[in-house]
């Protein structure tokens, strides 16, 4: 059985890559995205097992302890992990797999999967991002400051990751996405082994 795609998609508070990534999942049901587990509490609307798996610093702690993390950060005081065996199961029988990290986090991923996909969404500039932040209405002026200047930080390693799309156009930026997908299931080394058959048959005559 040949191994599944993993896609790592990061970008800056606000860029819009959550409603990116919950487009793509509703045109290509093959791909599943990974549940991270989370100290942070739940906000309204949220699901424990669909959105995060929420669970205390005590418990955090002692998962990262046991090595049980693929990669994990602290973010605005809250700690955010990914489970390495969840992952590694779901890759090696097939499925696709997406994460939503930050630029660290791929950095991390990108160590034990060195054939990842990653992508980095841009907003089409930082006034664009700055009034973002500022319509949803979720946060302080302290906190948007704070933001932006980790959007700052985050735009700068930009350049680490294979593919960079700007959402600009919001219908523009998920065709882009959609074809990042279908192109990397196309490459040639997971092409082979996943049609070894095919290939045998063709060498054969």
């Amino acid at each position: 059985m040949s191994q599944g795609v993993l896609y790592v998609v990061a970008a800056p508070s606000g860029a819009g890559k959550t409603s990116l990534v919950k487009a793509l999942l509703q045109k290509d049901p093959a791909i599943r995205l990974s549940v991270s587990y989370t100290t942070r509490a739940p906000r309204p609307g949220e699901t424990k097992g669909v959105d995060y798996h929420f669970v205390d610093v005590e418990t955090f702690k002692a998962m990262a302890a046991r090595g049980e993390f693929l990669e994990s950060a602290e973010v605005y005081g809250n700690y955010y992990g990914t489970s390495q065996a969840w992952i590694s199961g779901e890759i090696a029988t097939g499925r696709d797999i997406l994460l939503e990290i930050d630029w660290q986090g791929a950095a991390q991923v990108r160590k034990h999967f060195p054939e990842a996909v990653t992508l980095f969404i841009l907003p089409p500039s930082i006034e664009a991002l700055r009034e973002r932040l500022s319509n949803r209405g979720q946060d302080s002026g302290e906190i948007i400051e704070k933001r932006m200047a980790a959007a700052r930080d985050d735009i700068s390693h930009a350049a680490e990751f294979e593919y960079i799309i700007v959402n600009d156009d919001f219908d523009q930026a998920l065709l882009d996405f959609l074809a990042v997908v279908r192109a990397s299931r196309l490459v040639a080394s997971r092409q082979v082994r996943k049609l070894t058959p095919l290939f045998e048959r063709f060498s054969r005559g």
